[in-house]
């Protein structure tokens, strides 16, 4: 565990309000080498394990991510855009294999076989086809297949999804593309987030929007945990209600949502969507990225939604524009709902995730971070018994070791401001994302510790450990290494929260072919051991651990 010193580090006092560094860094290192194109590796092939990798861990890590940004000579805009490359570690008896795949999409097959970009992705138009009528063009105007965001679970099936109506099963031992999914064949939702949430028994809870005549809906997405047949997916899905956007034409965008034991959370934050420049964009010649835009004049608002009656809950809690693309955990106690989830005060970064930015070195590249805001772990305390009865004007929360302030302004409204979950200490290690937890104990209930990558570069540079009860944190970091997402996997006789270990795959862009699996202790967040991987691997977004 590698502590940095302090006295070259930027404090809080050195951060602006929006959590930009104010004291710029300098000499950041080029990870242009972290977003170029790399080569599958479709056979399993062994690793180099250095120290012990404990022996109870029997399963593979499987992550998601971009692997392929140019075909022929034509090349992508955004990192977001990047054909979906498939990992998996898979981890037995101390050892680790490591085999990789592209998924197998439309959108990667027909770019392979005319060696051109010929569908468009959020930040890169497709080129017209010559040999297509103004209407064969049109019609080819459908949201993008390229699932590059995480592994998910439905049924006990995995699938690789992103943001649009179109999913893909995946065979998790050999990585074979299997099955195309259609959400839009079993509900009516135009598409549904990366990020599902899952009760005890395997429910799943996700959510999608849907557009008409009228404009868009925000609809809160239910799927059993069961097959009814063994070919099935999707069937008996259910939209469990539908929200009304403030401005039904400029829906917000969202990445995820929260879910505590009884609510849904839907956070409707002002990243809007034009709908209009969205339908039109390739009539005039336009990325998709081009309709979505931050809208700092209006607030943040959270709709509750109750998971067992689908009733949306008539009271509004609102909070100053921020911008969240992960939650970390909400659970209920006391009559509050405690929602914690890593914010920024300023929703233009996806902006800044172009690929010609990320492959900048030098001073460019200082600018393009430095003015990036950063996010950070904040926790809001929403009551949940607002009636005719509850005072206007002054401060619900009860809760005595809680910083965070909700006030009822009016019948149906109540403002929340939210505490840190964090010292002025996180501000030196450029805030935290990618957050994670121990799922399977913690989701929706009390918990005491989280998970994270430190962001003091355009991907992360160190894994966090935070400790809620002193708001104190670990850090693993070693100068030139930028590891993923940290996944939790508990121990098989774990008594306490932080039994078992994080698993993350750390990049060198200063080494050929230094990539590694990192494995930490969950408790002393020490390593372990790490596996060294003889192949060039880009930076991805998520994944899983999938058990044996």
């Amino acid at each position: 565990c590698v502590q940095t010193q302090r006295k070259n580090n930027p404090t809080k006092d050195q951060t602006n309000k929006k959590g930009v560094l104010t004291s710029a860094l300098k000499g950041l290192e080029t990870i242009a080498p972290l977003v170029r194109s790399v080569e599958e590796t479709p056979e399993p092939i062994s690793t180099d394990v250095h120290g012990t990798i404990p022996s109870w861990i029997n399963g593979s890590l499987l992550r998601n991510g971009p692997g392929k940004f140019e075909f022929g000579n034509t090349h992508y805009n955004h990192w977001f855009d990047g054909m979906a490359m498939m990992h998996q570690f898979r981890i037995s008896e101390g050892q680790v294999t490591y085999m990789s795949r592209f998924l197998h999409s439309d959108a990667y097959t027909k770019n392979s076989e005319q060696d051109r970009i010929v569908m468009s992705e959020f930040g890169t138009l497709a080129m017209p086809d010559p040999c297509k009528n103004f209407f064969q063009r049109f019609l080819s105007r459908f949201p993008t297949d390229n699932a590059s965001v995480s592994f998910v679970k439905y049924k006990s099936d995995y699938y690789v999804s992103t943001e649009t109506n179109f999913m893909y099963r995946i065979n998790p031992e050999t990585l074979e593309t299997l099955e195309k999914v259609d959400w839009s064949k079993f509900i009516a939702v135009n598409g549904a987030t990366a990020h599902p949430h899952y009760d005890p028994d395997g429910t799943t809870y996700n959510m999608g929007n849907s557009y008409g005549s009228k404009g868009a809906l925000y609809n809160i997405i239910r799927v059993p945990p069961e097959k009814s047949e063994a070919k099935d997916t999707l069937q008996a899905a259910k939209v469990l209600c539908s929200i009304v956007p403030k401005d039904k034409s400029h829906p917000s965008y969202y990445h995820s949502f929260a879910m505590s034991e009884n609510y849904v959370v839907f956070i409707e934050q002002p990243i809007k969507m034009d709908l209009l420049k969205i339908v039109t964009c390739k009539l005039r010649g336009k990325a998709l990225s081009e309709g979505i835009y931050w809208d700092p004049k209006l607030e943040t608002v959270f709709h509750l939604v109750n998971k067992h009656t689908g009733e949306v809950s008539s009271v509004k809690y609102h909070a100053k524009a921020f911008s969240t693309f992960h939650q970390i955990n909400a659970f209920e106690e006391d009559g509050f709902l405690m929602l914690d989830m890593c914010c920024s005060d300023d929703g233009q970064a996806i902006n800044n995730y172009l690929i010609q930015n990320l492959r900048k070195s030098g001073d460019a590249l200082d600018e393009v971070y430095n003015a990036t805001c950063r996010a950070f772990p904040r926790r809001f305390v929403l009551p949940l018994h607002v009636t005719s009865e509850t005072p206007t004007g002054q401060n619900l929360n009860t809760r005595v070791s809680s910083q965070a302030t909700c006030v009822k302004t009016r019948q149906d409204k109540v403002f929340c401001q939210h505490e840190d979950l964090h010292g002025d200490d996180l501000y030196e290690f450029g805030g935290l994302e990618f957050p994670m937890i121990n799922y399977s104990r913690c989701n929706t209930r009390p918990y005491r510790y989280f998970y994270g990558c430190g962001f003091r570069h355009m991907v992360g540079d160190s894994l966090l450990k935070m400790d809620l009860k002193d708001k104190t944190f670990k850090v693993w970091y070693q100068k030139g290494f930028y590891p993923s997402e940290p996944v939790f996997v508990p121990s098989p006789d774990a008594k306490d929260e932080d039994d078992g270990v994080i698993l993350s795959v750390v990049l060198t862009p200063s080494q050929d072919k230094g990539t590694f699996l990192l494995v930490l202790d969950g408790k002393t967040f020490e390593e372990l051991g790490r596996a060294n991987v003889p192949v060039d691997m880009a930076y991805g977004f998520h994944g899983t651990y999938a058990s044996a």
